[in-house]
């Protein structure tokens, strides 16, 4: 199949999905239980895209300036700091590492 094939389906299989989303009872959505799973799944899909962001490189493991300012936000993140001050910190740290020459 050509690459114009598999985005035809593609696309089709997304549009299928997001019908399939209004056939769904409202009771279902509305339900605690649901409620919480969305939002547990919602925490382990956004935490395995950073960590996957942090030490991937192509095919390979990188352990460089992303990984050092992902610590640092961590632990800003635990102190309760402002999400601006979070990220300027990670910023500041992989900005001090790359001059430092790790990464």
């Amino acid at each position: 199949m050509s690459l114009w094939g598999w985005l035809l389906l593609g696309c089709a299989a997304a549009y299928a999905i997001k019908l399939a989303g209004w056939r769904v009872p409202a009771r279902w959505l509305e339900s605690p239980r649901m409620t919480r799973v969305a939002g547990t799944l919602t925490i382990g899909l956004l935490a395995s895209l950073t960590a996957m962001n942090a030490v991937a490189s192509g095919a390979s493991v990188a352990l460089d300036a992303r990984l050092g300012a992902l610590a640092v936000a961590t632990v800003a993140l635990l102190l309760r700091l402002p999400f601006l001050l979070v990220v300027v910190l990670g910023a500041a740290a992989a900005a001090l590492l790359r001059w430092a020459g790790i990464g």
